[in-house]
């Protein structure tokens, strides 16, 4: 059984006003103070962020556990200095970003400017076991087409410095700004990967192998493949739907590998064309279904994932709840949906706020 881990960034607000603030530092010494050995928790990019990390698990309702955990205990540590924790992947409410004070961070904002101080967005990144990096290549080949469907479920930021952006996920439209972001060509093998990955740091535009921000990475530093495509979800369920289908679809595009099933070949121009309709519209309008690249409802999109990686959750006994996960979801809305009825009702941005600090909890 495949082993997956999840990596989610939160803001941190005051529980007033729902204003983002810089308290990153004084989270971190608080946890560390508690617990010297702890390293659930890592400072970001800003300041007004704080990025969790589950341990592996094959139990998808160990996982989803462990996530509630976890953002339950990084409530418990930014309510003692008086803030609090809330999963949108930006910021309904105007902010000025401050980066950390971290000697990789302040070189990224030289280098790269405005989109880098800019860059406060919160994503959720899920790591999935490979055997090895042969196999890690040809999964990341045959997840190409599915990725846009993994933004559009998880579209959790319509909002950018107190406006309506008119996008679902306007967090992967900043997180595209990096010229190093986004989908990839075919690798063809894992010689194909890390030369791909040599040639651009030998450009010199990036420190090094970590900035290499592909929808999705072999790791570096786990026997992983990482899949950076969506957006941190309001609630912890949400997460949980995504990690399975997406241990589901690596299981699949390995299974395919093996099987000697060529990958889709789709251009990176027509997988940024499905990025972009899955970030503008989530799950309310079409999306681009990933076999055709035409339009299609989202419902009948997220049902062919669903069957497109359905022997797969049959063997690993998910099935079941992530069917039913998933038609609440698109029954109920992700978190672009929630956030804008929630400012319906209430016509303030910092009350979205408010209650979405709520939802993170359960």
């Amino acid at each position: 059984m495949r082993t997956v881990g999840v990596e989610e960034e939160l803001l941190l607000v005051d529980p007033e006003t729902g204003e983002p603030q810089a308290l990153s530092a004084a989270v971190l010494a608080r946890a560390a103070r508690d617990d010297p050995s702890e390293e659930t928790f890592e400072r970001e990019l800003h300041s007004q962020q704080l990025e969790f990390a589950t341990h592996p698990q094959a139990d998808m309702a160990d996982l989803g556990a462990e996530i509630v955990r976890c953002r339950k205990e990084a409530e418990r540590v930014a309510g003692d200095i008086g803030a609090a924790v809330v999963a949108l992947a930006t910021s309904p409410l105007p902010v000025s970003p401050s980066v950390s004070t971290n000697t990789r961070y302040q070189w990224m904002v030289q280098e790269f400017g405005l989109p880098a101080q800019e860059q406060l967005v919160c994503g959720c990144h899920i790591h999935v076991s490979v055997e090895s990096d042969e196999e890690g290549a040809a999964v990341l080949d045959r997840l190409r087409p599915w990725l846009s469907v993994l933004t559009a479920l998880s579209a959790n930021s319509p909002f950018w410095q107190g406006k309506d952006s008119l996008y679902s996920s306007y967090r992967s439209r900043v997180w595209v700004r990096w010229p190093m972001a986004g989908p990839t060509e075919l690798f063809g093998s894992a010689d194909g990967y890390h030369r791909r990955v040599d040639d651009m740091v030998a450009t010199g535009v990036l420190r090094d192998k970590g900035m290499v921000y592909f929808d999705a990475r072999i790791a570096e530093r786990y026997p992983t493949v990482e899949i950076r495509v969506s957006d941190v979800c309001l609630e912890a369920g949400t997460a949980t739907l995504l990690a399975t289908l997406t241990r589901g679809l690596v299981e699949t595009a390995a299974r395919e590998w093996r099987a000697g099933q060529a990958p889709a070949e789709h251009t990176v121009d027509l997988l940024r064309l499905a990025a972009w309709r899955a970030a503008r519209s989530g799950l309310e309008e079409e999306l681009l279904h990933p076999l055709s690249m035409r339009p299609a409802p989202a419902d009948d999109v997220v049902r062919a994932l669903l069957e497109h990686v359905g022997p797969a959750l049959d063997d690993s006994g998910d099935t079941d709840r992530a069917h039913t996960a998933a038609a609440e979801l698109l029954r109920h809305g992700n978190g672009a949906r929630i956030q804008r009825r929630l400012l319906e009702q209430t016509g303030s941005l910092g009350d979205v706020v408010a209650e979405c600090v709520r939802r993170t909890q359960t």
